[in-house]
């Protein structure tokens, strides 16, 4: 499922405001293919720095009152708003947040909302998350990401670098207590299709399994980085001979490794020709790069 039809039109409205500093973040981020298979009951948006969320609510606001929505605000406090937006009987949640500019890769160009956190950004976003609550939405989210963007334990390993609070091997252990879902758990969330629970809880414990062994078998000097594959261009779980792969760490505002990510983006052509033309400016990176200092960041 994508977004509604009353989010879609807030996000294309608004995306001329968007820029890489104040971007579309969350689940919506996440699942704005067609055939996703969940829909957020809000858009989230994330700005480098404080003052961005009220200058970016006030631009937003103004052009969604011109458009005939109704803005109402049910939360104001320095850097985030939150606002239920409505047209016609329809209505949705709308945040404006700040976020640590400390990540992977940078944001995304996408004609359909302006610019949107990087897809692995998203995904070790949801890997948090699950670490530090207990909800059904990041449950399926998470099994989401493993399943079509990178593994479980790689998003662990990496996440150790966006939150230095944790470890590998503690995300790991963290996450091996969610899963105890029953069916009527996800009733509530707005799904193409209802989850097999039986399926869910066999794909989880594989994935923290295969988990487990990444965070015991990598070497320790390593966490906190994503692997980039120079010869596939693209991200992946590390295994073989670790030396032919990339140790990317993340930054302030983010860097790309290399030639765009044809896996995270192969079904996001305008988002790929952006990436891999903003790569092709940039020098190629050692096998190993500097682990810069990274700042704690917000729970997602």
């Amino acid at each position: 499922m994508p977004l509604t039809k009353l989010q879609s039109d807030i996000a294309r409205l608004i995306a001329v405001n968007r820029s890489p500093s104040s971007h579309l973040a969350g689940a919506a981020g996440l699942y704005l293919e067609p055939k996703s298979p969940r829909t957020s009951d809000d858009l989230d948006y994330f700005h480098d720095a404080e003052a961005l969320v009220g200058e970016a609510y006030a631009a937003d606001r103004s052009l969604l009152l011109a458009s005939g929505c109704v803005v109402e605000v049910t939360l104001s406090q320095p850097g985030f708003v939150r606002a239920i937006v409505s047209r016609g009987g329809d209505a949705t949640k709308v945040e404006w947040a700040t976020d640590s500019a400390w990540r992977f890769l940078p944001p995304i160009a996408d004609p359909r909302v302006g610019f949107r956190l990087h897809p692995l950004d998203l995904a070790i976003n949801k890997v948090l998350a699950l670490a530090g609550r207990d909800e059904p939405r990041d449950f399926l989210d998470a099994i989401f990401v493993h399943r079509k963007h990178l593994s479980l334990g790689s998003l662990c390993w990496a996440a150790a670098g966006k939150d230095p609070g944790y470890s590998p091997s503690m995300l790991v252990e963290m996450l091996a207590r969610k899963g105890r879902y029953r069916a009527e758990d996800f009733a509530g969330l707005s799904l193409a299709s209802q989850p097999d629970v039986g399926e869910l809880k066999r794909t989880w414990l594989e994935a923290v399994d295969g988990a487990r062994r990444l965070a015991r078998d990598l070497p320790p000097g390593d966490s906190g980085c994503l692997y980039w594959n120079p010869a596939k261009k693209r991200f992946v779980t590390p295994h073989g001979d670790l030396r032919l792969l990339v140790r990317h760490f993340g930054s302030q505002g983010g860097v790309l490794p290399s030639i765009g990510d044809e896996t995270v983006l192969s079904r996001d052509p305008s988002a790929r020709r952006q990436l891999s033309a903003t790569a092709a400016e940039a020098p190629s990176p050692p096998l190993k790069s500097a682990k810069p200092k990274a700042n704690r960041r917000r729970a997602p």
